[in-house]
């Protein structure tokens, strides 16, 4: 999975001061007071400021609060902030009258012994803490003294990740009293374009959110405002309690012109991958259940709803399911795996709700059966090919009969599935052996979700069906050049979902490289499929001096970001010198770019009664008890068409035969109005055919002497395969059978299944092969857009047809069978610089003229010239019968 957490992928906040022990009371009127508005026993909190800068995904976020003491006594002030569990804190500095007293990240060892001395005295404790099911609680609170000002900052990052087609940042806001500078500043930029960016907030209606928030994008470059005024922020007219206690939600995609960006910075770069538009991979999916006393009354009403919901969500009727009971025994709703029409889930419907609880909890047999039942249909073909298998496990506790060893369990588990798809555990309830899901479901590729017993309980299961629901690829590998990259990130995944993103990071071992190449491949529900990125340095640096929005290091501090967390998983499921090498190395990274992580904590020092008190900020682990512009380049760019007769059309649309045996080539034009189909190739023998559309020119030009027509479509089939694609100069489609799959001319792919290969490249030709000895070329002509008159269009390049049969046909298949031509009798035509002369060509005496036309397949701006005897009167005489019996009604 692409995501790392659950419901939702946020960025969330908890700013506020308060004095402490100071009770909020619900709603006070305006009074008469004697100190400004907005102090709260004594302390006034005069500004909270909360700016995020996310550059490429990667969130760069500092919460400043500033307040004083206008109390006659000194007054303890708190500061509080709830971050997300997936970030990591990277910098805390306490400022009291101007002096600084800074955090410092070290290994939680040598952090220990510094603070064990002030422990044993009873002034401290540690600062972060769970604080529900996402977040975690920064506390940390200090004395000052009377009309003394005091500066709290928390810094911290992480990378935030794509769900359900967008990322979220996820504020949670709570300042507790009236604040008179309140800001959240949110600057975005993403070098891909911004497509979507939106804000809103639970607290406060759409009216006064409107009042307080600016929000815009344009190109690459979003920003989100919130600056709500004392009057704006009061719970009531004449309150003096702030309404600011909820959820700020902003919400933002990018451009997925190309389904990979590539980054690079400073010698790292960044790959991210998120295709759209691909068919969905069918499901074999087997829910596992946990029947057994333990899941009685409310979890099993949950189980109930989830495996109803994942009747609705996850389940398409080319998908395969089955259900796997257990408790003390193992049974099964039915013996095999059966498809999911729409009679057998109304039957699943029914023994869903039948289900009751009872006995004991073997979680070893019946995950045991349902990976056998998954293997046995793989085995026997009874399942698609191209399907994936999935396991989801439902429970709520320990395995407490038969295999009870949870690690031994781990070990039966990973045996049977032996890496060839993913688990998923969904854990009910608070008092489950989470460590155990978690761990397990890694291992095999999957993850873990705690699914709390809550009102909303049915929102986090319908947001982890919605997440699995949709795989697009199986089997993604991400390649790269050898020995160009070192410290790679995580480059192989099992599935990648619709709406998801794969995000890999690395180094590059030469800095001074012009270029940088990388393939992503996956299968696909009907083709195997190669995307191709291919970076530019030089125009990556010019894209990238954007200093006012990127911070320094980005890249290098999100690779190093991503290796520590992908390192922490691993090292959940390692032992030994293993575990030691995985721990060694986030421990490293951690204090090398002064993260807080599980295996660090920050030291705070700060003044308490006249000597320096040790404070230590630890980040909690899930437990039992827990509360919780890259330029893409062709693929083929170095293509060179094999030394065989060719044949195409382009341009005007101009039909070039080439005849070897003469060293020559003939050459004519159709005129059609447009919106005609011509058919260009017909095989009956393989099936084959290609039909291109006709275009005119933009506003429309009636007179067939003057206008200009080009082809705009062209619709290239295969009766035998099942297999048809259009091509127009936006997009590219794919049907095999019912099965669509769509594609930009942004983007570099290879498709490939039995017998067809089609290569994509960037803004520049598509290649497309039947098996060897069929290759032909679509050459893309695109022209300015705000050109009066020319709009862009297609060129249809046969460079290879000698597996072709001799009975095809069309304006162009008709040539593919060898023919001679004889020219005589030369002389000056109405154009000096173009001769006359006469050929013989079957059977038929023409006038020709002697002319030019230009080959694009290598240069679609420039092209070669290929000089050409031309034949007047839409091809008559050279071709058989007349142009206009080659109109066909549509493209197929």
């Amino acid at each position: 999975m692409a995501s790392a957490w659950w419901p939702c992928l946020i960025l969330a906040l908890l700013s506020g001061l308060a004095a402490s022990g100071f009770p909020r009371s619900p709603s006070r009127p305006l009074g008469k007071r004697s100190l400004p508005e907005g102090v709260v026993n004594g302390i006034e909190v005069y500004s909270t400021k909360i700016s995020c800068k996310v550059t490429s995904r990667f969130a760069h976020n500092v919460v400043t609060t500033r307040a004083v003491n206008r109390a006659d006594t000194a007054k303890e002030v708190s500061f509080d902030v709830e971050l997300p569990k997936t970030a990591f804190i990277t910098n805390f500095t306490l400022t009291i009258d101007g002096v600084t007293y800074p955090g410092n990240v070290k290994e939680k060892e040598v952090a220990k012994k510094q603070y064990e001395k002030a422990v044993s005295q009873g002034k401290t404790a540690g600062l972060v803490k769970a604080s529900g099911r996402k977040l975690e609680k920064f506390t940390v609170s200090v004395n000052v003294a009377a009309g003394s000002k005091v500066t709290f900052e928390l810094t911290y990052e992480e990378l935030l990740k794509r769900h359900k087609g967008k990322y979220e940042m996820y504020l949670k806001v709570q300042p507790k009293q009236l604040v008179k500078h309140f800001e959240i500043e949110a600057d975005i930029f993403e070098p891909q374009g911004i497509s979507t960016l939106d804000a809103e907030a639970s607290f406060i209606t759409n009216d006064l959110l409107g009042s307080a928030l600016t929000k815009s994008f344009s190109g690459r470059k979003g920003r989100v405002s919130f600056k709500p005024s004392m009057d704006q922020q009061r719970s009531c007219p004449t309150c003096t309690d702030s309404l600011l206690n909820g959820d700020f939600i902003i919400t933002y995609d990018v451009n997925r012109e190309s389904p990979a960006n590539v980054q690079i910075v400073n010698g790292y770069f960044v790959h991210f991958f998120a295709p759209q538009g691909l068919p969905v991979v069918p499901k074999n999916v087997v829910f596992v259940i946990d029947v057994s006393g333990s899941m009685h009354g409310r979890k099993m009403e949950q189980v109930r709803f989830s495996l109803r919901l994942g009747l609705i969500f996850p389940v398409k009727e080319e998908d395969y399911l089955n259900f796997i009971l257990f408790s003390g025994d193992v049974t099964t709703w039915k013996d095999t795996l059966v498809q999911a029409t729409p009679e057998n889930i109304e039957e699943a419907r029914t023994f869903v709700k039948n289900i009751d609880d009872q006995g004991m909890t073997n979680i070893n047999d019946g995950l045991l059966r349902g990976i056998s039942m998954l293997n046995k249909a793989r085995e026997e073909h009874s399942v698609s090919e191209r399907s994936t298998s999935i396991v989801i496990m439902l429970t709520d506790g320990d395995p407490n009969v038969g295999e009870s060893r949870p690690e031994k369990i781990q070990e039966n588990v990973r045996n049977a599935i032996g890496g060839k798809f993913p688990l998923y555990n969904l854990g009910f309830g608070n008092n489950l052996n989470y460590n155990f899901l978690e761990s397990m479901a890694l291992e095999n590729h999957g993850l873990a979700r705690r699914i709390y017993e809550d009102s909303d309980a049915n929102l986090q299961l319908q947001g982890f069906y919605e997440e699995v629901a949709n795989p697009l690829l199986t089997g993604v590998k991400v390649e790269y050049p050898e020995n160009a990259i070192q410290d790679l990130t995580q480059s192989a995944y099992q599935h990648f979902y619709d709406g998801s993103e794969i995000v890999v990071a690395g180094r590059l071992l030469d800095e001074d490289m012009n270029n940088f190449k990388a393939d992503v491949k996956g299968h696909g529900a009907i083709n195997d499929l190669t995307f191709t990125e291919e970076v530019d340095m030089k125009e990556m640096e010019k894209a990238l001096k954007e200093q006012d929005y990127i911070f320094g290091n980005y890249i290098e501090r999100l690779w190093a970001y991503l290796t520590i967390e992908q390192l922490l998983e691993k090292r959940k499921n390692a032992h030994g010198e293993e575990k030691e090498n995985l721990t060694a190395q986030a421990l490293d990274l951690s204090l090398k770019y002064h993260f807080v992580t599980p295996l660090t904590s920050m030291v705070v020092t700060k003044p308490e009664d006249n000597e320096d008190q040790t404070a230590i900020a630890d980040k909690p682990g899930e437990g039992p008890a827990d509360t919780e512009v890259a330029r893409s380049m062709a693929y083929l760019t170095s293509y060179q068409p094999p030394q065989t007769p060719y044949y195409y059309v382009d341009g005007d649309p101009h039909f070039i035969i080439q005849v070897p045996q003469r060293d020559d080539a003939i050459c004519f034009n159709v005129d059609e109005d447009p919106g005609t189909v011509l058919r260009l190739i017909q095989d009956p023998i393989t099936g084959l055919t290609v039909n291109g559309q006709i275009i005119g020119e933009k506003g429309g030009n009636s007179d067939s002497k003057t206008r200009k027509t080009y082809f705009g479509k062209l619709g290239i089939a295969s009766a035998h395969m099942d297999f048809r694609m259009e091509v127009t100069p936006e997009k590219i489609i794919l049907w095999s059978g019912a099965a669509q799959s769509t594609f930009s001319w942004l983007d570099t792919v290879t498709v490939t299944q039995d017998g067809l290969s089609v290569t994509i490249n960037r803004k520049k030709n598509m290649v497309v092969s039947f098996g060897d000895g069929v290759t032909f070329v679509v050459v893309l002509h695109q022209v300015w857009k705000k050109h009066p008159v020319h709009q862009d269009f297609l060129g249809f390049y046969v460079v290879d047809s000698h597996r072709m049969s001799a009975q095809t046909h069309g304006l162009l298949g008709q040539f593919f069978h060898p023919f001679d031509f004889k020219v005589s009798d030369i002389h000056p035509g109405s154009d000096p610089t173009k001769p006359d002369a006469t050929m013989v060509v079957k059977n038929h005496r023409l006038t020709v003229t002697r002319g030019s036309q230009k080959d694009y397949r290598k240069d679609a701006s420039v092209g070669t010239k290929v000089a050409c005897w031309f034949v007047h009167n839409n091809g008559q005489g050279l071709i058989d019968g007349v142009h206009s019996d080659y109109i066909v009604p549509n493209l197929f």
